[in-house]
């Protein structure tokens, strides 16, 4: 994308030939004559760079500037001033300008400037994102796996960053690593340099989530006192991920709709529309079609969010990537618990290769997590997995003998939810951490399959 300029003077001859010049050095540039429309623009534009002339006719300068650094405390402002004030100067610097230029200027300095201030901005953006880089690497965002429906699902990612704009739906079970697929597009895309905005849509309560997402205006209700950006504001550029899209309500659905359509909206309380330019991505652990088809869910919605489909396989179908997943989890262990465990028993496998994984691959890592601390050896041992393991695998072998129907995925993560509920007391928070679940997932499944709780 073509870095955006505003240019911000009152003279109009020299607003149209800093435009003419800047354009044909390839950015995109808006201009604006006061500072009313400057602070404007800055509110419902993205900019890379602000040309500010320190005297307009209606606004100081320095109030401009220092309107637009509590905008957005990050946007590089170059302030030109006519007044060879070393005093106008410095406190622009101290307001947050990147630098500053006399008029009259050589047009060549100012591309220079131009160039050295945009560099900065990208320099900073690659350190925020290396550093970001480097705490998702710790923590294991890569998708891993040899199976056939894992590498499927790489190849499709690989595809799908390479697109700037098309909207994506990742569908899976709650553990299969449905926001690693988020986190590998996006880093993968140009759009890698911009911000990666993440929020579960049923984690904040319905009345707070319009204003979370869309951002409210002064005086939009009671409480707001000042103008807030949602997050499409701030993913503006990059890509922003809305979780568990199933519990959206009906209201933001249709505004959800008019971004993807048209990539604009108005903040809560706002008059103005907004453009903004995000990559929308949506995961779900639940069968959108079948909540169209019941009324749930605007089929208008899913088909505008359903241009490409992920489909995040559970681990009881790629058995084949358990102990190179197990494996992994240990060498992650091994740095941050200081242990030197090289691998996992033949029996433990055993267990971990027969038993049916509910909870998937996020189940798996806090099992093997839970074993490390326990384990003083090299290996990890089947006495080192929780006894609801250990049952659950055993049980499954006898069932296999005796009674296939009660083999049913449903009964046996019935039974193996009931069993951790009960061995933690009852306790719905630790059962969840446990399962390697959310809470939320966890009440959904206990009103599924009608398991009283306290």
């Amino acid at each position: 994308m073509k870095p955006a300029i505003l240019v911000v003077d009152d003279d109009e001859v020299m607003r149209q030939t800093l435009s003419d010049v800047l354009k044909k050095k390839g950015y995109a540039i808006s201009t604006a004559e006061t500072g009313g429309q400057t602070i404007s623009s800055v509110k419902e534009h993205f900019f890379d760079l602000i040309l500010l002339d320190i005297r307009l006719p209606d606004m100081d300068g320095l109030d401009v500037l220092k309107g637009i650094k509590e905008i957005e405390s990050d946007l590089m402002v170059i302030v030109m001033t006519a007044y060879s004030d070393v005093q106008t100067a410095v406190m622009a610097m101290k307001s947050g300008a990147y630098d500053y230029i006399d008029k009259p200027f050589e047009l060549e300095e100012l591309k220079i400037l131009i160039q050295k201030a945009l560099e900065t901005q990208n320099l900073k953006n690659e350190i925020r994102q290396l550093r970001r880089q480097g705490k998702e690497k710790h923590e294991g965002i890569e998708i891993f796996g040899n199976s056939p429906l894992i590498k499927n699902v790489m190849e499709l990612i690989e595809m799908i960053s390479q697109t700037p704009r098309t909207s994506v739906l990742i569908q899976g079970e709650s553990g299969t690593g449905k926001e690693l697929a988020v986190n590998a597009i996006h880093y993968r895309s140009k759009r890698v340099n911009k911000p990666l905005m993440k929020i579960n849509c049923s984690a904040i309560p319905e009345n707070l989530l319009e204003t979370e997402l869309f951002g409210y205006e002064k005086g939009a209700f009671t409480d707001a006192k000042g103008t807030k950006k949602g997050l499409f504001e701030l993913a503006n550029g990059g890509t922003i991920f809305l979780d568990e899209i199933a519990e959206m309500k009906s209201y933001l659905q249709t505004k959800l709709l008019r971004i993807l359509e048209n990539q604009r909206f108005m903040r809560v309380g706002g008059e103005r529309e907004i453009v903004v330019d995000v990559r929308i991505i949506a995961a779900t652990n639940k069968d959108l079609s079948a909540l169209v088809n019941g009324g749930q869910f605007r089929k208008d919605l899913y088909y505008r969010l359903k241009v490409m489909v992920i489909e995040m396989p559970p681990l009881r179908e790629r058995m084949e990537d358990i102990l190179p997943l197990g494996n992994l989890f240990i060498e992650e262990n091994n740095k941050e618990l200081g242990k030197n465990v090289t691998g996992i028993s033949e029996a433990a496998s055993e267990y971990l290769l027969n038993y049916q994984w509910p909870g998937n691959v996020r189940e798996l890592k806090n099992i093997i997590e839970r074993a490390m601390i326990l384990s003083n050896g090299k290996e990890i041992l089947p006495d080192h997995f929780p006894i609801e393991l250990r049952k659950g695998q055993m049980e499954g072998l006898e069932d296999r003998t005796s009674d296939t129907e009660d083999l049913a995925l449903e009964t046996v993560e019935k039974k193996h939810i009931m069993d951790v509920l009960m061995m933690m007391d009852g306790n719905k928070s630790k059962t969840a951490r446990m399962l390697g679940i959310s809470r939320s997932t966890l009440r959904e499944k206990l009103k599924k399959y009608s398991i009283a709780a306290a």
